[in-house]
C-alpha cells in the first residue's frame, strides 16, 4: 500500500524584536555666569621694596669690600713708610726735627725726641718695650732701675717707651717705683723711626740711644737684661 506523504507545517517567523525606546539627552550644562567664571592669576612678581632692598644689601656689602681693600692698601703704605723712618744705624745723625712726631709722658704731658734731647745733659736712652706689666717688661724696667743711677751720672737721660696708655704706664711705673718717666706712643710714630717697630704691628724690644747732636750711638734689639748691658758698655766707653 503506497506511503502518503504528509506536508509538514512551515515554521511561524520569529517574533520581530520590541522598538529599544531611545534615551532622553541630557540637557546641555547652562553656562556659568561671566562673573563666576575664575581668570587665570597672573604669576606674582617680585615686590619692588624687596629686590631695592637686596640692592641696597649688595651695594653695601661690596662697599665693605672695597674698604677692606683700601685699609689693607693703606697699612702697606703705612709699614713700607715705618720700615723706611726706621733704617738708623749707628754713626747715623738725625735731623731732631719732627724725628718720630709728638709722644706723650704717662702724665699726660706732650713732648718729642728733640725736646728729650734739648733737656737732657748728653743726650738720650729709649729702652723699648711691648707691653706694660708683663714680666719680661717688669724685668727690664726693674733692670734700668737698678742701674739709673750709674748710667745716668754723665747726663744720659733715660726713658721707657711703649704703645700703652698714660694710664697703664703710670700703674707700671708707681708699682715699680720707678725713677725715669714712662713714653706712651700708641701710634707707634716713634717707636717706628728708631727702628723698634713690628710689623705690621707690636713693638719690639730693643734700645735707642742719641747725643746732644743727634748722632745715634746705640740702635738694636734685644732682651731685657742685653739691652741694659748695652747700655751700660756705651757709658763705659764715654767715660775713656
Amino acid at each position: 500500500m503506497p506511503v502518503e506523504l504528509r506536508k509538514r507545517k512551515a515554521p511561524q517567523p520569529p517574533p520581530e524584536p520590541a522598538p529599544v525606546a531611545k534615551r532622553a539627552s541630557k540637557p546641555a550644562a547652562a553656562a556659568k555666569p561671566a562673573s563666576k567664571v575664575k581668570k587665570a592669576e597672573a604669576p606674582k612678581k617680585a615686590a619692588p621694596k624687596a629686590e631695592e632692598k637686596k640692592a641696597e644689601e649688595k651695594k653695601a656689602e661690596e662697599k665693605k669690600t672695597e674698604e677692606k681693600k683700601t685699609a689693607k692698601t693703606e697699612e702697606k703704605k703705612a709699614a713700607a713708610a715705618a720700615s723706611k723712618a726706621g733704617a738708623v744705624a749707628v754713626g747715623d745723625v738725625v735731623d731732631l726735627d719732627g724725628f718720630g712726631g709728638e709722644v706723650e709722658t704717662n702724665e699726660g704731658e706732650k713732648t718729642s725726641l728733640k725736646k728729650l734731647v734739648e733737656e737732657s745733659g748728653s743726650g738720650v736712652v729709649l729702652f723699648t718695650y711691648p707691653k706694660a706689666s708683663t714680666p719680661g717688661c717688669t724685668n727690664q724696667v726693674c733692670l734700668f732701675r737698678d742701674a739709673y743711677e750709674p748710667l745716668t751720672a754723665d747726663g744720659l737721660a733715660i726713658y721707657g717707651l711703649s704703645s700703652d696708655s698714660p694710664k697703664a704706664n703710670t700703674t707700671f711705673r708707681e708699682k715699680q717705683k720707678l725713677p725715669y718717666p714712662l713714653l706712651c706712643d700708641p701710634a707707634a710714630t716713634l717707636i717706628a723711626a728708631i727702628g723698634l717697630k713690628k710689623q705690621p704691628k707690636g713693638t719690639q724690644r730693643g734700645v735707642f740711644v742719641v747725643d746732644k747732636q743727634g748722632r745715634v750711638l746705640v740702635a738694636e734689639p734685644g732682651g731685657p737684661a742685653a739691652t741694659v748691658e748695652r747700655v751700660k758698655a756705651l757709658v763705659e766707653k764715654l767715660k775713656k
